[in-house]
């Protein structure tokens, strides 16, 4: 598909969202209840003011890993939008018959990044964890997280999956395997770059960032979930994710617009 056909699906996927929140009456104020993964919490915290505000509803998020929401979800979880850490968990739930249709998009690619809390431990390259001096790597678990997963696609790659086999430990989510390593528990851990970079630089500690070819693509997608059906602002946060507003503050944690 060309890009300007995929532009044009959005601009009209998002016309159809605004007419959904106009016929719902999204004028009145609401509450939207967002599963999001545990990578994009730092930029969700930072858009929720500006979403509250432009649009007068709340947002009240729960954080976590993918997999886990995608059983919550399964069971019953009151839901109504969630922000996945990849692309296959939204379109599952889509094909199972569990979101609102047209509602599923991309609002960012996630970058994998090696990270010490030591600011002298990495030079930038994977010098470190080519040599193994270390006790622990962190990572997320990879059956849940897809962040975990790319670790792992990463390790592959380098031919180090079983040398560092039993140095691993595993957070259930991105969240925890970053608590291990700004903790000192683990001398270092892969994390998504979100987690430790904002306006163009690695706030604090030592990183390697990882050259995209060496996992799949981090696509990570929205969606509506069923139980968001009809509540307008459900379909006011989707359509602010897209916006101008949010896009900028998406970009300046590392992550890529699609």
């Amino acid at each position: 598909m060309h890009e300007r056909d995929v532009s044009m699906i959005r601009t009209v996927q998002r016309s159809l969202l605004a007419l959904a929140l106009l016929f719902t009456g999204g004028v009145s104020a609401g509450e939207v209840k967002v599963a999001v993964a545990a990578n994009f919490t730092a930029p969700l915290q930072a858009i929720a003011p500006a979403f509250e505000k432009a649009t007068g509803h709340k947002l009240v998020a729960s954080f976590g890993a993918t997999g886990q929401f995608y059983a919550q979800i399964s069971n019953g979880a009151p839901f109504e939008v969630l922000l996945a850490a990849d692309d296959t968990t939204p379109a599952r739930l889509e094909n199972e018959g569990a979101t609102v249709p047209g509602s599923r998009f991309t609002y960012a690619i996630g970058s994998l990044v090696l990270w010490s809390a030591d600011a002298a431990y990495l030079d930038g390259t994977d010098a470190a964890l080519q040599a193994g001096q270390f006790r622990h790597l962190a990572i997320a678990n990879p059956k849940a997280a897809p962040y975990g997963l790319a670790a792992m696609q990463v390790l592959d790659k380098l031919g180090l999956s079983e040398a560092v086999k039993g140095k691993l430990v595993e957070g259930q989510n991105i969240t925890q395997a970053h608590q291990f390593v700004s903790t000192g528990n683990a001398e270092l851990g892969f994390v998504a770059l979100s987690q430790v970079y904002q306006d163009g630089k690695v706030g604090s500690g030592s990183a390697w960032i990882v050259p995209e070819a060496m996992y799949e693509p981090i696509r990570q997608d929205a969606v509506i979930l069923r139980q968001g059906a009809g509540n307008p602002a459900a379909a006011a946060l989707v359509e602010y994710l897209q916006g101008a507003e949010a896009a900028r503050v998406i970009e300046s944690f590392g992550y890529k617009l699609p």
